[in-house]
Order: C-alpha cells, then structure tokens, then sequence
C-alpha cells in the first residue's frame, strides 16, 4: 500500500488483515431487505411536499427527491470528475493526504485513521464549500476543471439544502424560517465528502462506512445508481436504497434530531462495498454555523415532552463527534 490509501489502483486478492471486522460486526449482507425509500418530487404541490416530508422525516429518517433543480448533467459531471481525480497517480494524490480529522481540505482513508483498530475499505477527499472562496484555492487543481465543476455543484447543492430545511421546518409546525436561524442562516457551513470505494476482494468482512449517524443538520447524497452501496437502518432492519435515477438522497443529521427534540430521528446508514466494481459517492453535508447554538425548539416541547438534549454549540458536538471512532455508541446520546 502506498502511503495508506487504497486507491492505489492496485488489485487486492485478499483482504489486508487490518480490514477485517470481528465476526460480530460483519454486514451479514444476507439479512439485508429490499424496500423502496420514499421519493419526493419537489415539483408537487406544497401541500403534498410537505406531508410526505413530514412522513419520510417521521419513518425512513431518510428520503429522495427528484425535481430539486441540480441538472442531471451537473450530476454526471461531479461523477466524473471524482473518479478521474481518485484514478490520477499515487504520487499526485499524496499531495493532498492528511489523517488529521479536523483538517478542512484533505484526501484520506477509513475513517480516523489515528484511532481505529480496523479500517473501512474506502478513500476519501474532504472538502469545505462555505463560503467557497474561503476555501476552493486549496482544492485540488488537477483534473484541471475540478475546482469548477465541483464549486458549481456546491453551490446548487447549498441551495437546494437552505429550501428543505424551510420545508422540514414547516412539517414540524415551526415557521419556514426557524431552522435556518437557529444554525445562523448564510453562515451556516457546508462540507463535501468525495467517496471512493474500490473493488473489494472480500466484501462480506468488511465495510466501506459502519453504521453511524451523521453529526451534521441534513446530507444530501449523489449515489451511483449503477452501484448500490448505500444501506439504512429501519425498525431493526438493515434496507438496501436503490436509487432513483437523478435522484439526491437526503439523510437526517443529528442536529435536526436535536432542534425537533427526537420527533425527526438521525438516520442509521452504512455503506457496504463490492468485490468487481468501484464505486464513487458524494455526500454534502449541511451544518449549523459553528458558534450556533443547538437545543429542542421551544414549540416542541411541554410538560409532557420536556427538552430531551441540553443545549450545546455546534463546534462542541462536532469535536466531541471526530474525538470518537465512527461507530461507536450514538455522540448525541452524551448531550442528553
């Protein structure tokens, strides 16, 4: 393996000791189920939206969305661009590697690599997009339009996440503009994780990601609907997300947990990985601002619902959140 990355282009026959979970924590990819996510077309009426949101919120934790306004060709580009980037040579990469994970540009592998005693079979490149020419300097410069057609992708991404956080603010019986102005409205951050996961000689042993929770507001997943990796957690029961062609998939983050005082749950997910085919996804994630305080809305709590979480800033969740290995015990639990 050069430096620790996987995407080295190199074919494994077997799985690297050091990738392989204890028998209890394997995928037991066997037991998974098929069932469809909702799928929301956001060119409906706002009426239907908003119950179906209120309903996928309220069930699934997760739903997708069709109609949301990113062209499908921006899509194909973002794809694109990503799997050239992660196909340059070794030597290339290397330039951007870092295992520090607070760093706010960096190409890594696993998930904290400092402190996990088994790794996750993917690659990484992690960007912060808000506000872009804060940061998009420091992006990678090759492939030569990365930095383009990656920062019109934020951009679009960053407006489609501001309207559905109006809309789930709505179907919780908030005004449309609370949410936004508890996580302090266009400060507000935003991440991208650019996934790689490559073809993996031993699938069942191991994950692409565990299952976890996402310390953010909301995620807004482009997926390859060529590839199915993407599995969540319902009523005990691991589902395989088929997606939709076109389609984001938008996961509910801890924040919103926290803001609806657990009417809106975080979704559990993982990623499973595949033994002939490489697969690339990438996840927006959109976050409060870092000194935005977080605690149950006011309207959704009573006498009889009392506050579930204590209030707390952004950025003490989100260090507490890296301090930790991905898949252990849910961090918001230690807010409560």
């Amino acid at each position: 393996m050069s430096g620790t990355l996987l995407s080295t282009g190199v074919r494994y026959h077997n799985l690297p000791q050091n990738y392989i979970r204890p028998q209890s924590q394997r995928p037991q990819l066997s037991q998974v189920v098929s069932q469809p996510v909702p799928l929301i077309d956001l060119g409906g009426s706002e009426d239907e939206i908003l119950r179906q949101i209120d309903e996928a919120c309220r069930s699934f934790r997760c739903f997708q969305v069709i109609n949301h306004g990113i062209l499908p060709e921006t899509m194909r580009k973002v794809t694109e661009i990503a799997r050239e980037f992660f196909h340059l040579p070794i030597e290339e990469k290397m330039k951007y590697y870092s295992d520090d994970p607070l760093k706010k540009m960096r190409l890594s592998t696993s998930s904290n690599i400092r402190k996990e005693k088994v790794h996750n079979w993917r690659d990484y490149l992690r960007l912060h997009c808000h506000p872009l020419e804060e940061f998009v300097n420091d992006w990678p410069s090759t492939p030569s339009s990365f930095k383009d057609v990656v920062s019109t992708y934020c951009k679009e991404v960053r407006e489609l996440g501001l309207k559905l956080l109006g809309v789930i603010s709505e179907s919780l019986g908030l005004e449309r503009e609370y949410i936004e102005k508890v996580l302090l409205g266009d400060e507000q951050g935003q991440h991208m994780a650019i996934n790689y996961y490559p073809p993996c000689p031993e699938p069942d042993l191991t994950y692409g990601l565990p299952a976890h929770t996402d310390p953010n507001t909301l995620t807004i997943l482009l997926l390859d609907h060529q590839v199915p990796g993407l599995q969540v957690l319902k009523d005990g029961k691991w589902i395989a997300v088929d997606p939709h062609p076109n389609a984001l998939t938008v996961n509910i983050g801890d924040q919103l947990q926290a803001l609806s005082n657990g009417k809106y749950k975080s979704l559990w997910h993982r990623a499973i990985v595949n033994s002939n085919e490489e697969r690339i996804s990438v996840a927006s994630f959109i976050c409060p601002a870092n000194d935005a305080v977080i605690a149950p809305a006011k309207k959704l709590t009573s006498e009889e619902t009392p506050a579930i979480y204590r209030s707390f800033t952004y950025d003490e969740y989100y260090r507490r959140f890296w301090s930790r290995n991905l898949d252990e015990e849910n961090c918001l639990d230690l807010f409560k």
